[in-house]
């Protein structure tokens, strides 16, 4: 058997708009149009996953969360949980369920298999199945269940569509994939920025969830104090802040620190990564839940911290924004992640079901800020749907209704004092108020879903 894998590591005119792109675009593969492109191309990785565990794997049905504490000494949680956890079903009964929004997810390659194992992921649980509309970004290679870059995209795919159909089951799913090699320097990072600004341009998608991230010290020029080869790279976010779409990245799963170049090894300093430091996206952090098998929690939210630590800290690159003036006591003059957060612990992952390699089918267990993200693409796609419109760039509305009555905005403070050190490098405590381990904290969503609606509306 195998551990669980961690991950790391998005008005009704404008929805029947996107209604229409989607359509379109998803009939046949696109060859990587784009209408912006960086002047040159990052020779940095994005990478999808921090830590792999080889713990809870090809199991043939899920099992109890107390089946799994015997078997592998890990909670192992279901999205049935989760809706109780974040008080969601309430929202369902009231007929916010996501409908009439778009999510776009983007990862490299994509899964071959993604329609039918989500489609088994909801039959398992009694949830009714979405239709993935797949969106293949230049010439995507045909899957090799043998390439290990493949399979390693696949599995993180898998986790986004069925974490972000888990909490917004009637949102659509657009899964942007693209045509990532390592080769010849072409990292992807552009590609992915060219495909979120084309659908960004065409009306597809109120939020984008990004699974991936690449630490802001392996961009070229970073030792020299030249960032501009990330700066180059915002074009999209941009374009998304302007046409208000709702851009979302995991915080990473290297606590206060990340990984080099090659991913050998994570620097022995704290660093941060982007796209999540850019001020222009939300970025996701990881909490621990502590659930019965009902969903109730039996003890408040923990800091990600097992085989993997909720990524957080200053930036090197992007100065301190405005959102973020309320907590400069915290964050200094640099801009800080995570901005909130969600389940992303593998004591405490996620049930998914895959099929994309012939020789490991079945349910693993997940963590990870990649689980987190799409989690909270979820939340943002009813917030969507319960305002009428996009609620957008969301990270000055998110502090706001922190900084003004959290509880009952439906903020729930993160502070149990744990923190996210990890691979030896010191991290960040979680305490009252905001913090680098888990942003402002995470959230009730029968609460925190109409609020935000109200907060983008004013705004």
């Amino acid at each position: 058997m195998h551990i669980a894998r961690t991950r790391r590591g998005i008005a009704a005119s404008t929805a029947a708009t996107a209604t229409l792109a989607v359509a379109a675009l998803a009939t046949a593969p696109l060859a990587g149009v784009s209408s912006a492109a960086p002047a040159a191309v990052p020779q940095t990785k994005a990478i999808p996953a921090i830590t792999g565990h080889t713990l809870a794997r090809d199991v043939p049905s899920p099992l109890s969360s107390e089946e799994c504490e015997a078997k592998w000494q890990i909670a192992c949680y279901n999205p049935l949980q989760y809706r109780t956890a974040y008080n969601l079903n309430s929202l369902y009964k009231k007929g916010i369920t996501g409908k009439g929004r778009t999510i776009v997810i983007v990862d490299s390659f994509g899964s071959p298999t993604i329609q039918h194992d989500l489609d088994v992921y909801s039959k398992q649980f009694g949830l009714k199945s979405t239709k993935v509309n797949v969106v293949k970004w230049g010439k995507v290679p045909v899957f090799d269940p043998k390439n290990a870059d493949m399979t390693g995209w696949a599995g993180e795919t898998t986790l986004d569509v069925e974490m972000a159909h888990a909490v917004a089951p009637d949102a659509k799913i657009v899964l942007v994939e693209t045509a990532v090699a390592e080769t010849e320097g072409v990292t992807g990072l552009p590609e992915m920025m060219d495909a979120e600004k084309y659908l960004i341009d065409h009306g597809v998608g109120d939020v984008i969830t990004q699974s991936f991230g690449a630490t802001e010290n392996t961009f070229p020029g970073f030792d020299q104090g030249d960032f501009s080869s990330i700066k180059k790279l915002r074009y999209a976010f941009q374009d998304a802040n302007r046409k208000h779409v709702t851009v979302l990245a995991s915080s990473g799963d290297g606590g206060a620190t990340d990984y080099n170049l090659d991913g050998s090894a994570f620097y022995d300093k704290p660093v941060n990564s982007w796209p999540s430091s850019d001020p222009l996206v939300t970025s996701i952090g990881g909490t621990q839940l502590h659930l019965n098998d009902k969903g109730d929690r039996l003890t408040p939210d923990s800091v990600y911290n097992d085989y993997g630590a909720s990524g957080g800290g200053q930036s090197h690159v992007f100065s301190r924004p405005s959102f973020q003036n309320g907590v400069k006591s915290v964050v200094g003059t640099q801009r800080a992640t995570p901005d909130v957060s969600m389940a992303a612990a593998v004591n405490g992952g996620a049930w998914v079901y895959s099929s994309y390699d012939p020789t490991a089918i079945g349910w693993d267990v997940y963590g990870g800020t990649s689980e987190a993200s799409p989690l909270f693409s979820g939340i943002v796609a009813l917030a969507d749907q319960a305002a009428g419109h996009r609620v957008g760039n969301i990270n000055s509305a998110l502090y706001t209704l922190a900084r003004h009555g959290a509880k009952s905005n439906g903020i729930v403070d993160v502070n149990d004092g744990t923190n996210n050190t990890y691979a030896g490098v010191t991290g960040y405590t979680a305490a009252n108020g905001y913090d680098m381990a888990t942003g402002v904290g995470t959230v009730d969503a029968l609460r925190f879903v109409p609020a935000l609606a109200k907060e983008s509306w004013e705004r």
